[in-house]
């Protein structure tokens, strides 16, 4: 059968020759079979698509497995059962590619199947919050039900508990084949608080699994890779840690946790290839291990005289410090780590063989920038925190240089950025850059990234859905036509306003990009005012009140999703005039009576938000969080009277220029 070029299989409403009927006014819908032995997630997408049937026809499919003993006349086959190969004959059934994906029609039978791996004796494994569930390796058959859903039944998931269906009571699928396999397999560290294991399953979950980005194949840690060797080493192994210039090996002075190790301690190789026998143990189907060297790039790296052997001489010259304000005039770490990271890489190689196993290292801080000497082993794979997306065109060129040559260097190689807050993101501002996203991923694909770790994003879908839309489909194909996939969701999810909104999205990505390119401060973000003016603001409202006319009397769902842009743009302004009245209360150093009254008026007006606003248009949990002693305000600093910006934050403003 030759492959279709095009996802575009479904036809609603008028009967093609040749096609299979799903479901029609005068047949019931075509039962959908499950393979016996079948893991949970692909019998959970089997049930999934039966409710999405059920929705556009209103005639719900029974789910069978295991199959029946003689193969009905038409049917949906999820999976490979023992009839297909006989109903399929000219298929080819072998995966060859991790995660493919296999959509395939004839005129009686339609199979929606997939690369599955999984243990199930081990299904299991601890995650940040909640356990993860229901593991597997690789998730095909559940994707291509979920892609077959998208794509083919024609729903599309906006936000979480909002999708729009085109009711139909008659689908028809015509033949054709579709293969897929997602060159990026880590996917779900792109939007790590709907990872497994992160949170409750709950209706984001869902929308980050039906978007395909949940169930990936890749386990990849953004973090750091010794965060609990202090507590656990430094009594009895002081040796394992950084030596300071005067030979002493102290622990960091803000964070013990991030206490860096002495790399080139063969006894360190040692105890870490222990952990992972030990971790392998308890958990055989892991593969991908952080080396990475713990956090606070700026301070602790060691200065044995093994490890700075280690450094290449001619490295980028960098400054590190010590607890004890003694600082060392060292190079670039990236020789350094990368020589670490091969040593492990080799021992793991060497005491497993037989097994697919990596280490995950960090190309960060003074090891951004690629090694002059060392090349990353086979098994290695590098980590590039590349800050480029989001960020102004002045300041993507050096990590997008950066990236560009450890892909050279590297056979695996995964993004993740530090996102930052460059237009108010962790404030809930409209911090959008659709298009921008859409270059990022191509460039991400053209440096064969198999990998994505970004952090972070909090959530805020009223002002900053159609961003987090627009990532979600790329992470799945990093070629995406952005354009094209954004005039969709406006189309879909906004039907006669669609030309507005798009109008006003465009203006907010506008705004934003403007911004992030006027102010070079790293602080840019606290000074919103500045960009985000009355007039500004009354432009788009404008956009929202000429889309609300539109749809007076329209579909009652584009006027709830246009209510919930509504809160969104709200929001927005409550922040901007929130950060305008205490840049007053700031300037007078919290004399100024007026101001702070008018900001504590504005927390009170969020709280009634808090009560009306829908479900997710705004993360209450990351913004706006009543101060308290004890407790983390870094991310609303500079917006309540008991936290302004510090003399720091304020001394660099100045110092830029934007005071």
């Amino acid at each position: 059968m030759k492959p279709l070029l095009t996802a575009s299989l479904l036809f609603l409403s008028a009967a093609p020759a040749l096609a299979l009927t799903l479901v029609s006014p005068d047949l019931p819908p075509a039962p959908i079979i499950v393979a016996a032995d079948a893991p949970p997630r692909t019998r959970d997408a089997a049930q999934t698509l039966a409710d999405y049937v059920e929705k556009i026809s209103g005639k719900r499919p029974d789910v069978l497995q295991p199959p029946p003993a003689q193969p009905p006349e038409r049917a949906v086959w999820i999976g490979v059962s023992p009839a297909v190969p006989s109903l399929f004959p000219d298929i080819q059934l072998e995966f060859q590619h991790p995660e493919e994906t296999l959509i395939v029609a004839t005129t009686h039978h339609l199979l929606l199947a997939g690369r599955d791996r999984w243990d199930p004796a081990h299904r299991e494994a601890k995650g940040r919050l909640a356990m993860k569930t229901d593991l597997q390796q690789e998730y095909g058959t559940a994707n291509a039900v979920y892609s077959f859903i998208q794509d083919q039944l024609g729903v599309r998931w906006l936000w979480p508990e909002e999708e729009d269906i085109l009711p139909s009571p008659r689908i028809d699928v015509p033949p054709g084949e579709i293969r897929y396999h997602p060159s990026i397999r880590a996917r779900s560290g792109m939007f790590v608080k709907l990872s497994l294991g992160d949170n409750k399953e709950g209706p984001d979950e869902l929308w980050a699994r039906w978007q395909r980005m949940q169930l990936d194949s890749m386990q990849i840690d953004g973090g750091h890779g010794f965060g609990d060797w202090w507590q656990l080493y430094h009594e009895t192994h002081p040796e394992y840690f950084a030596a300071a210039p005067d030979g002493s090996r102290p622990p960091n002075p803000f964070n013990p946790r991030n206490t860096k190790l002495c790399a080139t301690n063969p006894a360190v190789w040692e105890q870490w290839l222990q952990n992972i026998e030990q971790e392998l143990a308890e958990n055989p189907t892991k593969q991908i291990f952080n080396v990475s060297p713990n956090d606070g790039y700026t301070s602790g790296h060691c200065t044995c005289a093994n490890c700075l052997a280690w450094d290449h001489p001619d490295g980028e010259k960098m400054t590190w410090t010590f607890g004890n304000g003694v600082k060392f005039d060292g190079v670039s770490q990236s020789d350094r780590d990368v020589r670490f990271a091969n040593t492990l890489a080799r021992k793991l190689k060497q005491r497993f063989p037989d097994r697919e196993l990596y280490v995950l290292l960090n190309a960060y801080g003074y090891a951004r920038n690629p090694p002059l000497a060392q090349r990353p082993d086979e098994n290695v794979i590098i980590s590039s925190v590349a800050n480029f997306h989001l960020r102004s065109p002045e300041h993507r060129k050096l990590p997008m240089e950066q990236h560009e040559e450890w892909a050279k260097l590297s056979k695996h190689l995964m993004w993740r950025p530090n996102l930052g807050s460059q237009a108010g993101l962790s404030w809930g501002m409209p911090d959008v850059a659709m298009t921008q996203a859409g270059e990022d991923f191509r460039f991400a694909a053209d440096t064969h990234c198999i990998g994505l770790y970004f952090d972070l994003f909090w959530f805020h879908w009223a002002t900053q859905g159609p961003h987090y839309y627009a990532l979600a489909h790329l992470a799945w194909n990093p070629r995406a036509d952005v354009e094209s996939l954004m005039d969709d969701y406006y189309q879909r999810g906004f039907g006669p306003a669609a030309a507005e909104v798009k109008h006003y999205w465009k203006l907010l990505e506008r705004t934003r990009m403007e911004f992030v390119a006027e102010e070079p401060s790293r602080q840019r973000a606290y000074d919103l005012p500045k960009k985000y003016t009355p007039a500004l603001f009354a432009e788009a409202q404008a956009h929202l009140d000429t889309a609300a006319a539109q749809i007076a009397n329209a579909d009652a769902k584009y006027q709830r999703r246009l209510h919930f842009i509504q809160c969104g743009l709200d929001f927005a302004k409550l922040v901007v005039d929130t950060r305008q009245w205490m840049q007053k209360f700031e300037e007078c150093k919290g004399k100024d009576a007026e101001a702070k009254a008018h900001v504590l008026t504005n927390w009170e007006r969020v709280a009634e938000m808090q009560k009306t606003f829908p479900p997710y248009a705004i993360n209450w949990q990351a913004v706006f969080r009543t101060p308290e002693p004890g407790k983390d305000t870094k991310r609303i600093m500079g917006l309540h009277p008991d936290v302004p910006l510090s003399g720091r934050v304020l001394r660099e403003l100045r110092d830029a220029g934007l005071e």
